[in-house]
């Protein structure tokens, strides 16, 4: 199971206070938008990652994009998480599904890490994944590019339960009146909720960022 207990319940029961102070309705959650259109030309990649175990940062790099209901209208977000610690390593936000969202989420990983050739890069086969602009980029950076088999989700399960928490979390308990107030409120779950207080099973009980500082922490002890 995938989960957590402990801190991150204060954050559950403050945002059911949010979402109670807001006024907001339950439907978004009903609502159903494709992210995902595998109808192209492009390349489509094997599924090389077949959900195996990475065992240090920056072994295994997993992407995918989902849609968040604001007052009016729907934006995206395109997520990558480290599959070894379930770091959110790079996201972005857009109106737009063009190929440009899934990029900025990639460029801002990147500039915050540095794997070494052969990293796996996970996604699904849509063609903002399979597009040359993205395929160029994981070539320029070494990555070994995956991507799950045609209607298979659980080929990339790992993204699909951080952006279950999201929702139940943080963004189904929040009504967002435009992009920015989504960007800030979504920034603000991730950095300090979701890496700083979320427990894990998968990760002995800790959240993100404690699971990754204890990789290095013998590295930085004399």
């Amino acid at each position: 199971m995938y989960g957590g207990v402990g801190k991150h319940k204060r954050g559950i029961r403050s945002g059911c206070r949010r979402g109670k102070q807001s006024g907001l309705s339950r439907k978004a959650q009903k609502k159903f938008i494709a992210t995902t259109d595998s109808r192209h030309g492009y390349f489509v990649f094997p599924n090389v990652y077949q959900n195996q175990r990475a065992f240090a940062p920056n072994q295994i790099w997993l992407a995918d994009i989902t849609y968040i209901q604001l007052r009016d209208h729907t934006v995206f977000l395109a997520a990558i998480l480290d599959a070894y610690s379930r770091r959110v390593i790079g996201w972005a936000l857009s109106r737009s599904l063009h190929a440009s969202l899934v990029v900025e989420a990639l460029t801002q990983a990147l500039k915050h890490r540095t794997p070494l050739p052969g990293c796996i890069h996970h996604s699904d086969r849509g063609v903002q994944y399979a597009c040359g602009e993205y395929t160029a980029l994981l070539k320029q950076h070494g990555f070994q590019i995956s991507m799950s088999r045609s209607g298979n989700p659980r080929d990339n399960g790992m993204m699909e339960r951080f952006f279950k928490t999201l929702k139940y979390e943080e963004v189904y308990l929040t009504e967002y009146a435009d992009e920015r107030e989504a960007l800030a409120s979504i920034r603000r779950f991730i950095d300090q909720i979701y890496h700083q207080e979320r427990l894990h099973s998968r990760l002995g009980y800790v959240p993100p960022f404690e699971f990754e500082t204890q990789y290095y922490q013998p590295a930085l002890t004399p």
